[in-house]
């Protein structure tokens, strides 16, 4: 009885993936007709499409090379013939993540990845009720009323030479802080099981576990609970869901909901009829902060150093401009320092943390085009339901109808020009993505990477001796060229 149990439960799970299977083929085949005149490369593999080559190029490259070559509309393959278009169209892009942005949502392979690490989240959650009732009440924990009373605490004691290692830890500490008032003392010079299990997810050191992974969870979302990497992926989500539990269970038995800590607001909404979240989604939501804060601002401190490093003028200059700042409140970080704000604009825009912005089309769509497709008078595109849709930061924030013929350079001064020409530039700048689905914590994110770079610069000078270059990993990390992981060893001086 039980081996014909198992026979049949066998035979049913075979159905449902070659059932999948066989819809994802004639979903794959219906958008290679529907977008064949969209140009694009060749494929380097029939096997792997283009992924061998994005996994194994300098991070961003192949889309520049491809962009100039085929215009600002792109169509390749991935693994076993997927088809996606990466876009580069502005009035495309502002559909796509604007007034369209309910009808692209994630694709399923990004949802399984937030799913399998963070938990049903802000970052998962699709559809415009579900994500606007999460965002309302997480998003006034991460607004400027948070960071005031976080401002005095965030002084650094001592600063290490290895750059990466420290700035994550520098992140998870004081997201802790601000967001749920818990210490989780990574500074100290004790390994850290938090910090060294996000490490260990998300420095993937090119490894070929990695790119089959990336290559297949387009297509094949459970791969990520396979081998290695899959456990790697379970133990980093158990590491946080620990440490998100107990705290949310100590927050309950303290009771304290009228702060406007991400805790208290989750507090206020667990009491509050018809707005609570069980305790998974709160300890998913906790997940997502704590990771999503540790990536993007430990890699943007990484890089806005690096590039201050190699500009050792404009180094003296900032440091001149934030010279009798010692306690700087939120506004004036937000407005007194319009040097350090370049600094970091232009950091966002040259080394986004995440690379590539993905939607998958949820029905056919006919999406606008700011200028007709090559060859063509067409001013839209028709996008097939269940194409994967890639915006690559790089290419829109280099391009040089916006930026200029230096639009490749860092050269900070563009935005205190742009502001004086009475130009936005908030609309070509993506790095915390735009529309109803930007990232929550951005105020926090640059007033929290401000706040250390003042106090940072009042105390040390900073150089590089190495030459280093962009590594792909969960975000885009600065190394050492060629050698290893994510590595950013400055010489510190003490001023």
């Amino acid at each position: 009885m039980l081996e014909k149990v198992i026979s049949n439960l066998t035979i049913f799970c075979l159905g449902s993936v070659l059932a999948s299977l066989l819809r994802s083929i004639v979903q794959f085949v219906k958008a290679r007709v529907v977008l064949r005149h969209i140009p694009g490369p060749p494929p380097s593999s029939s096997l792997w499409g283009e992924e061998w080559v994005l996994y194994h190029s300098l991070p961003g490259s192949p889309y520049l090379r491809w962009h100039r070559q085929y215009g600002k509309v792109v169509r390749f393959s991935g693994a076993f013939g997927h088809q996606i278009l990466s876009i580069t169209d502005p009035r495309a892009i502002s559909f796509i993540i604007g007034e369209g942005i309910y009808s692209f949502p994630k694709p399923n392979g990004v949802r399984a990845w937030f799913k399998a690490t963070l938990g049903e989240g802000i970052l998962w959650v699709e559809g415009k009720a579900a994500h606007e009732k999460q965002r309302r009440t997480l998003a006034p924990a991460l607004s400027q009323h948070s960071w005031t009373k976080l401002l005095d605490k965030s002084h650094a004691e001592e600063i290490e030479i290895e750059v990466t290692n420290w700035a994550g830890r520098f992140a998870l500490d004081t997201i802790a802080r601000a967001a749920f008032s818990y210490n989780f003392d990574c500074l100290s010079d004790e390994p850290h099981a938090l910090a060294e299990a996000l490490d260990g997810l998300t420095n993937n050191e090119n490894k070929l576990s990695s790119f089959y992974m990336r290559a297949l969870f387009w297509i094949f979302p459970p791969i990520l609970s396979i081998g290695k990497k899959g456990e790697m992926i379970r133990r980093a989500k158990q590491e946080l869901g620990a440490i998100a539990s107990k705290m949310w269970k100590d927050a309950k038995v303290a009771g304290d909901s009228e702060g406007r800590t991400l805790m208290a607001l989750m507090l206020k909404a667990d009491e509050a009829a018809g707005q609570c979240m069980n305790e998974e989604q709160i300890v998913s939501q906790m997940r997502t902060t704590i990771s999503a804060g540790y990536e993007t601002v430990s890699a943007l401190i990484a890089w806005l150093l690096y590039e201050l490093s190699r500009n050792p003028e404009l180094q003296s200059d900032v440091r001149e401009e934030v010279s009798t700042a010692t306690d700087p409140t939120f506004d004036e970080l937000n407005n007194k320092f319009p040097l350090l704000d370049a600094v970091l604009k232009e950091t966002l825009r040259l080394h986004p943390a995440v690379l590539e912005n993905h939607h998958e089309a949820g029905d056919t769509i006919v999406v606008p085009l700011s200028e007709p497709l090559p060859g063509t008078t067409e001013t839209h595109l028709v996008i097939p339901k269940g194409t994967t849709i890639a915006i690559p930061l790089n290419v829109v924030h280099t391009d040089a109808e916006v930026w200029g013929p230096d639009a490749d350079e860092f050269r900070p001064q563009r935005w205190i020009e742009r502001k004086q020409a009475g130009i936005r530039g908030a609309r070509e700048l993506l790095a915390f993505s735009e529309g109803p689905r930007s990232c929550i914590g951005k105020a926090f994110a640059l007033a929290e990477i401000k706040a250390l770079t003042v106090t940072l610069l009042r105390h040390f000078a900073f150089s590089c001796p190495y030459e280093i270059e962009a590594f792909q990993s969960f975000v885009i990390r600065p190394r050492i060229k060629g050698q290893g992981p994510s590595s950013l060893p400055l010489l510190v001086r003490k001023l």
